[in-house]
């Protein structure tokens, strides 16, 4: 029999490489966009040649009635929850909109699995914004960390967070969480620091700009590859039991690595002549260092990150030349 999923977000960097993902291992998936999204303009699908394999739906999260009714009639096997308001700065510029979509937006979505589809597996897009600054003593991050968010982005995730294991043990639904560190790809979003990074150096490359603006070069993350985290995804709901798990690299870098590994790649060395600061770009809270610990990911599902960033990133560098170029 062949398996129905139903990705939110799908057109979003995960949602493209978690639905190329489930092509391949021959799922049925359906994938919900934006209400206004034009459905000629997919570029992340399109970026894998896969937009016409999916039955796309518009809609949104925070529209219960439109969640009952697609939940109801598609009755997916497995659930990928990853619509969100996904990035960190913007989420300062408007707090409300992301509490709707990414905090009750997966509130609605249990709701409607609950009712309509009790059956259904759902795993819930979590995020290491949830951890803030708290840090075990060792200065790594699992899955017991405490919990203490910075953002608004990351106040809304531990919403969501909270609430997929409060229906896990309410009322029994196969919900799971995983807490996803930074993780990056060719068609990251340009508002992500990695991606305005590898596509200002490419721009410099070309002669297309002299410089690059940005914000602390100082902060810490976490970085992976996308297309290793979404298989993380996949392997959680293919478990007896619904966990939630750390998934991250074990390692971290600072923005100041990748600005000198992407420079490299151009073959500069002295990238400082080409990097200014712009305050603007500084948040009013901000998450210094981050550093996660998927042991229990690779105990429990055998799973362990393949890429390694200076690869990524170099990856990311190429593309970016290779878009610019065009």
């Amino acid at each position: 029999m062949v398996k129905t999923a139903l990705i939110t977000g799908v057109n979003g960097q995960d949602g493209s490489y978690l639905a190329n993902l489930l092509l391949k291992k021959g799922y049925s998936v359906y994938g919900i966009v934006k209400d206004n999204q034009d459905l000629k303009s997919l570029n992340n699908l399109s970026y894998f040649g896969i937009q016409d394999n999916i039955k796309l739906v518009k809609g949104n999260l925070e529209n219960i009635k439109f969640l009952n009714n697609e939940i109801k009639k598609i009755r997916p096997f497995e659930i990928y929850n990853l619509a969100a308001f996904s990035s960190v700065g913007k989420s300062w510029n408007d707090p409300i909109l992301t509490a709707r979509v990414s905090g009750l937006g997966a509130l609605n979505l249990l709701e409607a699995v609950k009712n309509y589809s009790p059956g259904s597996k759902i795993y819930q897009a979590s995020t290491s914004e949830i951890f803030g600054n708290s840090v075990d003593p060792d200065g790594f991050q699992r899955e017991d960390t405490q919990m203490r968010p910075l953002s608004p982005n990351g106040l809304a995730k531990l919403f969501a967070h909270n609430s997929i294991s409060n229906y896990r043990e309410a009322y029994g639904l196969f919900a799971c969480s995983g807490i996803l560190f930074n993780h990056e790809s060719p068609i990251r979003g340009i508002d992500f620091v990695t991606r305005k990074i590898t596509d200002g150096v490419a721009k410099i490359y070309l002669g297309h700009n002299k410089n690059l603006e940005l914000g602390n070069l100082e902060i810490k993350r976490d970085w992976g590859f996308a297309g290793d985290f979404v298989e993380a995804m996949w392997l959680m709901l293919q478990q007896s039991k619904p966990k939630d798990y750390v998934i991250a690299t074990g390692k971290n870098f600072s923005v100041k690595d990748i600005v000198r590994i992407a420079f490299e790649e151009i073959g500069i060395d002295d990238w400082r002549k080409y990097v200014s600061l712009n305050k603007k770009l500084l948040r009013p809270a901000e998450t210094f260092v981050t550093k996660g610990d998927f042991a229990k990911a690779k105990k429990d599902l055998g799973w362990e990150p393949k890429t390694s960033l200076k690869d990524l990133i170099k990856i990311m560098v190429r593309n970016d030349i290779k878009l610019q170029s065009v």
